[in-house]
């Protein structure tokens, strides 16, 4: 093993506050800019519109910051506002989107790993390590949006390996997911290691990860740094 890939939600950080946080205050901030689109669409609203826009183009259903964006526009011009608002708006969620906080492990973890290994992150996810200031510990930083794809598809891994310059096998890929991180990882050629923060139980039907830890701490620990 010659790399250590992370994925970001639910790894190094808990995403579900903070994306009902971003959602709460782009709704906030839409009421107070765009009265008419807030009396008569709900948080909720605006989600199905998304998972309705990714149905009719799949071939973007793997991009959250296009899906989020072009509704966004089609809302504004649907109550009569302009596009400049919609991108106003995305950057009110964008910024709260990256106001998280990592688990107290990662970053102690991070620095210890990066003596001996090139680190990557790989998401699914439009988080922004900069803003999050976590950029400095990663070599290489994708996400689906910049593949073309999102994972599981064995696209994503693919050009991980590229970027790192390695090959798949000797990088090993850290994930809560056990189907789309672990599994995925390891049918692309990398090895797979499960964050099991939750303590919950691995999936009966799938096989086994290459690495099963708690926290990046304990990674660390089981790699030697």
């Amino acid at each position: 093993m010659r790399a250590i890939a992370f994925d970001l939600d639910n790894t190094l950080w808990d995403v579900e506050p903070v994306l009902a946080r971003a959602e709460a205050r782009l709704h906030a901030w839409l009421g107070e800019h765009c009265p008419r689109l807030t009396a008569r669409l709900t948080p909720a609203d605006m989600r199905a519109a998304r998972e309705a826009l990714a149905r009719r183009e799949p071939h973007q259903a793997h991009d959250v910051s296009y899906l989020r964006l072009t509704a966004l526009e089609q809302h504004a011009r649907e109550h009569g506002y302009g596009a400049d608002l919609a991108a106003a708006a995305f950057e009110v969620f964008l910024a709260a989107r990256n106001e998280v906080a990592p688990f107290a492990d990662v970053a102690p973890a991070l620095a210890r790993l990066r003596q001996r290994y090139p680190l990557a992150s790989l998401s699914n996810g439009n988080a922004d390590l900069a803003r999050i200031g976590l950029a400095q510990h990663f070599a290489v930083s994708l996400n689906a949006r910049q593949i073309g794809a999102g994972k599981p598809h064995p696209r994503c891994f693919t050009r991980l390996a590229e970027e790192l310059r390695l090959a798949p096998h000797q990088i090993l890929y850290v994930g809560d997911e056990p189907l789309l991180d672990v599994q995925a990882a390891q049918a692309a050629g990398c090895r797979g290691a499960w964050m099991n923060r939750r303590t919950t139980a691995w999936p009966d039907e799938l096989a086994p990860p290459d690495l099963t830890v708690a926290d990046c701490q304990e990674l660390a620990a089981a790699l030697g740094s």
